[in-house]
């Protein structure tokens, strides 16, 4: 059987240390057996800058995607109550493609028990907090194949259900 490949999604490219985090979840996957493909293993072109810049690394993202058999997605929060939202459309399109996908974030209890909210469910900008007992919002959490508290445990679920 030929090695799986995994697209490791998650903001940890926004990490003063993005490379060796990359590194560090590459190597992780190797232990497995598997093969992680990190956004950062695409090199921006020098000459693109702004916009041009961003649209190149939009369409190099997808298309490894697109190549890999699986998703390793890190929703731990980010700037807020809610993971990335690059994060969460790259999980949204391997889903559409079929492909599996286990994440991995502290967990913290329900949407309920993280986000503030008044006697009658509803936030402090007056949209209501989802209570549906789950981690994360129910796009994600009915459509993941699992998670776990830690990439480690996470890859190690991913591997067990791609062998």
């Amino acid at each position: 059987m030929q090695p799986r490949h995994i697209y490791l999604a998650g903001f940890d490219v926004f990490r003063a240390d993005a490379r060796a985090q990359g590194e560090h979840l590459k190597q992780l996957c190797a232990d497995l057996g598997l093969i992680g493909q990190y956004p950062l293993d695409n090199q921006v072109p020098a000459d693109l800058s702004g916009r041009a810049a961003a649209q190149w690394i939009c369409q190099q993202n997808l298309a490894m995607l697109q190549r890999c058999d699986a998703v390793l997605a890190n929703l731990n929060t980010f700037r807020g109550f809610e993971p990335d939202s690059g994060t969460v459309f790259e999980v949204g399109m391997a889903v559409a493609l079929g492909k599996p996908v286990w994440a991995y974030f502290t967990p913290a209890g329900t949407l309920r028990e993280q986000v503030p909210h008044d006697a009658d469910g509803f936030d402090a900008q007056g949209y209501q907090v989802e209570d549906f007992a789950l981690p994360r919002n129910l796009m994600l959490a009915c459509t993941w194949a699992g998670y776990r508290a830690s990439p480690q445990q996470a890859l190690a679920e991913l591997a067990r259900q791609l062998m």
